[in-house]
């Protein structure tokens, strides 16, 4: 990868250099890369934290690549676990990897069931797959979908090769989205999405791309973050929760901070008491409009970033 400066993807670990391939998360905590990933909690669908449980479809993330990003989402259906930290919602984080009972490429259930994600040890963080029931008239793609139990029960509403994601934490109502296709080594999603390969692999959605400067996602309580196993941003749900994620509150995961902000080093933004803070995205091509102490810089190294981030910076200290 070739991001530039140093962001938090661990929980209570390590931050990964932007431009360094050595795991993303997706709960953020995931590893870089995930969008991770991503563990988001909401509606019916939990998502999996180092930190705590809550329901969400998108859960914990880790990514499967060397580098790895985590996340975490809020899930109205479930109540903090506790753990490292007490979280609110979902957190997407590298968790070890489960019992696999099925392969989440192949779909090599039986006919009537799809091989999905979950939780096997009664945790928050997806880390294994098995087979479940493909139910009745079930989403298509795009389709509203509910998740039964917990966000990382492993089963919702949505049909085969489809997750329920993005679930409103008032409605418990989420979005049928697609699972990536292929191979790990050569994931396909549609145009204008990115695969989000988190949690050891178990994790693999094809999410939306966006813009973190102009935090343009669709789906509610979300924000636009670096995508797991990729050089993309893409939509993970917003786990900060009502009384955090504001510029240089503390942070363990990717998504733990508000729209517009990212999780960063301790080192990366002033008087950061933690072991990372949260910190704005910015605009390279616009004037500086960081706080105090921090400039707007590169998230790419030079002539590393992809046609449509070249414009992508962080409120950072300065090197």
């Amino acid at each position: 990868m070739a991001r530039k400066f140093l962001f938090l993807v661990m929980a209570g670990s390590l931050g990964l250099a932007c431009g360094d391939d050595s795991g993303e998360t997706n709960a953020q905590p995931t590893t870089a890369g995930s969008d991770g990933q991503t563990s988001t909690t909401d509606g019916t669908t939990a998502n999996v934290s180092d930190s705590g449980s809550t329901t969400d479809p998108s859960g914990t993330e880790s990514s499967s690549s060397d580098s790895s990003t985590s996340e975490t989402t809020t899930d109205p259906t479930t109540s903090s676990s506790s753990s490292d930290t007490d979280c609110e919602f979902v957190c997407e984080t590298d968790m070890p990897g489960g019992t696999v009972e099925c392969d989440i490429w192949a779909q090599d259930c039986p006919e009537g069931q799809k091989c999905m994600p979950w939780a096997n040890d009664g945790g928050n963080s997806w880390n294994s797959t098995k087979c479940s029931d493909v139910q009745d008239n079930a989403g298509d793609k795009g389709d509203e979908c509910t998740v039964e139990g917990s966000g990382v029960s492993g089963d919702d509403s949505c049909g085969l090769g489809l997750f329920c994601y993005y679930i409103d934490q008032e409605t418990g109502v989420g979005t049928c989205i697609e699972m990536c296709q292929g191979s790990p080594e050569a994931a396909m999603c549609d145009p204008g999405e990115v695969c989000a390969i988190a949690n050891d692999g178990v994790l693999i959605l094809c999410r939306p791309k966006c813009d973190p400067t102009l935090q343009d996602c669709e789906y509610p309580n979300t924000g636009c973050l670096p995508a797991a196993n990729s050089n993309d941003f893409t939509c993970i749900i917003d786990a900060s929760g009502q009384d955090a994620g504001a510029y240089g509150d503390p942070c363990e995961f990717i998504n733990s901070c508000d729209p517009g902000l990212f999780c960063a080093n301790a080192d990366a933004v002033p008087d950061c008491q933690a072991s990372g803070c949260c910190t704005l995205f910015c605009d390279i091509n616009e004037a500086d409009m960081c706080p105090e102490g921090t400039q707007c810089t590169a998230w790419f190294e030079e002539g590393q970033a992809p046609p449509d981030y070249e414009h992508v910076g962080g409120c950072v200290i300065p090197a």
